[in-house]
């Protein structure tokens, strides 16, 4: 059996306690009877290092690749990030 996620989204929602809890927005490939894309919000719980450094260097907008896979904890199904990529970052203006 295999059990494998993978997922890009635009990170909407980022926090941390003692472990960090990623929400991204993925676009579905089709579009609804009105003819306009949807987006679902997706959580990701990340731990250990890869929780630290995505809190560290991501932030809102950023967009980011997880691999992972679906868990089921406290009876509700969560997907747990093995493996978090950096695929784009939203610059910051200068507001000089």
């Amino acid at each position: 059996m295999m059990n494998q996620v993978i997922m890009v989204g635009r990170i909407v929602n980022i926090k941390n306690d003692e472990k960090t809890i990623v929400t991204i927005a993925v676009t579905r490939q089709f579009k609804n009877s009105d003819g306009e894309y949807e987006t679902d919000l997706v959580p990701v719980i990340l731990y250990g290092t890869i929780s630290e450094t995505t809190f560290e260097y991501c932030k809102k907008d950023d967009i980011i690749g997880i691999r992972g896979r679906v868990q089921i904890e406290n009876d509700k199904i969560v997907l747990i990030a093995d493996r978090v990529t950096f695929l784009s970052s939203k610059k910051e203006e200068d507001n000089e």
